[in-house]
C-alpha cells in the first residue's frame, strides 16, 4: 500500500490509504506503529498528525535509511513538540 509518507525527520501513515493489514508492525524497529483503536488516549493527537502531513509529504515506496540521529530519538518524550515546536494537535 502507499500509505507511507516521509518528511524531513520522520514517516506519517496517510490513514486514507491505510488498510489495517499490520503488515508495518513488525517492521517499525521502535515499535512506533499502532492501530488506531489501540491507541493510548494520550497519543491520540497523532492521528491528525499523520492526516496532515501525509497530505504534504511524498509517498515512499522503498524501505529507506534512517536518519543518521535516529538512535538519539530513541526513548525521547515529547518528540514531535520538540522538532516542530508546536504543540500536537494543532
Amino acid at each position: 500500500m502507499d500509505c507511507f509518507h516521509e518528511g524531513e525527520n520522520m514517516l506519517v501513515i496517510d490513514p486514507e490509504e491505510c488498510i489495517d493489514c499490520t503488515l508495518c508492525v513488525p517492521e517499525c524497529p521502535v515499535d512506533a506503529i499502532v492501530a488506531d483503536d489501540e491507541l493510548p488516549r494520550d497519543l491520540q493527537h497523532f492521528l491528525a498528525i499523520n492526516a496532515k502531513h501525509s497530505a504534504l509529504w511524498p509517498v515512499i515506496t522503498e524501505k529507506g535509511d534512517p536518519p543518521p540521529d535516529a538512535d538519539d530519538w530513541i526513548g525521547v518524550e515529547n518528540k514531535y513538540a520538540t522538532q516542530f515546536s508546536e504543540e500536537p494537535g494543532r
